[in-house]
Formats: C-alpha cells, structure tokens, sequence
C-alpha cells in the first residue's frame, strides 16, 4: 500500500491532548466532559474526547450540560459553538 494512503496517527487509543478533566467521581465530571467534547469537535479530535471522557458523541446523559453551554454560547455570539451544540443534541 501507498504511504500516501497511511494514516500513521489514525486509531491511537490515547487522547491528543490533555482534557483537564476531573476525576470521574467529581460531581463536575459530566459538565467538564461535555465542554470537552463540545471543544474537541471545534478543533476536529471528537474522538480524542471521546478517549478521555469515556463518552461518545451525542451521549443523551450530557444533553442538560451541552444545553447549558449552547445557551452560554448564544449570549456570547459563539455561532460555531451553538451549531456543535445543536448536532450533539439531534
């Protein structure tokens, strides 16, 4: 196969960068993991946060916290935001 065709950095299993999450058994864990999740997608690495959240886009658990940030995101004209938002929620 091509080396044009290797994705060399597809498919680790460990995260990109350093999420500043919580322990899991923080009661803030799910709010930080839902901005995360919400921050990866801007920067395209959805399933890097994925990795260190344990949660997959779209987890219906996080739907009050991803609404919370959307409603944030409206006030402060982060359109980008609210549009990653809304597709989490779909």
């Amino acid at each position: 196969m091509s080396r044009a065709f290797v994705n060399e950095d597809a498919g680790g299993s460990v995260p990109r960068r350093d999420y500043a999450l919580p322990p899991r058994d923080d009661p803030g864990f799910d709010a930080a993991a839902a901005a995360a999740l919400l921050e990866a997608a801007r920067a395209g690495e959805t399933a890097s946060a994925e990795v260190a959240t344990g949660y997959y886009w779209g987890e219906r658990k996080l739907d009050e916290h991803v609404r919370r940030l959307r409603d944030t995101a409206i006030a402060a004209n982060d359109d980008r935001l609210v549009q990653l938002a809304d597709r989490f929620l779909r």
